[in-house]
């Protein structure tokens, strides 16, 4: 009993450790590389759409990256190629970026490449202290083509009206 209590001791004195943040890979074109051909392939089809869709704001190249009949699982966002662009048609086109901001590594598997991102979060325990975890994508490749998606956005993530997702912190 005297042993468990000086644990218990110890392990109350000690120093509390805080998770380890979240890093954006330093090097994101050795993200791209992979034996397979196939999958490097697939790799930087949906890192080419991230950046050149997404971030940089051309949803009229959408036709080169999605297929038509596109299948969107965020409950916040429309299904189709058509209206992926419709709902992006509201932004600025900025110049591609050679790098998607935030973005911590890239997987892909038969069909299947999953990004994952820094999520930057409120503390509910500290009032204005953040920590970092993960959030993530992932899209179906199929005949050269996003043809799906998945990720973890919940309902009400959007504003109203269901302007496009937040760009990855």
């Amino acid at each position: 009993m005297k042993y468990v209590a000086a644990l218990v001791l110890i392990a109350v004195c000690m120093p509390i450790r805080a998770q380890l943040p979240v890093t954006a890979a330093a090097d994101q074109a050795a993200l791209l590389q992979d034996r397979d051909p196939k999958l490097a392939t697939n790799k930087q089809l949906v890192f080419d759409f991230w950046r050149t869709v997404l971030d940089a704001g051309h949803p009229e190249q959408a036709d080169r990256f999605l297929d038509e009949n596109y299948i969107q699982h965020n409950p916040e966002i429309p299904t189709g190629r058509a209206a992926i662009m419709k709902l992006l048609s509201h932004a600025t086109p900025k110049p591609v970026q050679p790098t998607i901001p935030g973005l911590v590594t890239i997987v892909a598997d038969r069909d299947v490449v999953i990004l994952a991102f820094v999520d930057e979060q409120k503390d509910p325990r500290k009032a204005g202290s953040t920590y970092t975890t993960t959030r993530f994508d992932m899209f179906r490749v199929h005949n050269g083509k996003i043809a799906e998606h998945w990720d973890n956005m919940r309902v009400g993530a959007l504003p109203p009206g269901g302007a496009a997702p937040p760009p990855p912190r």
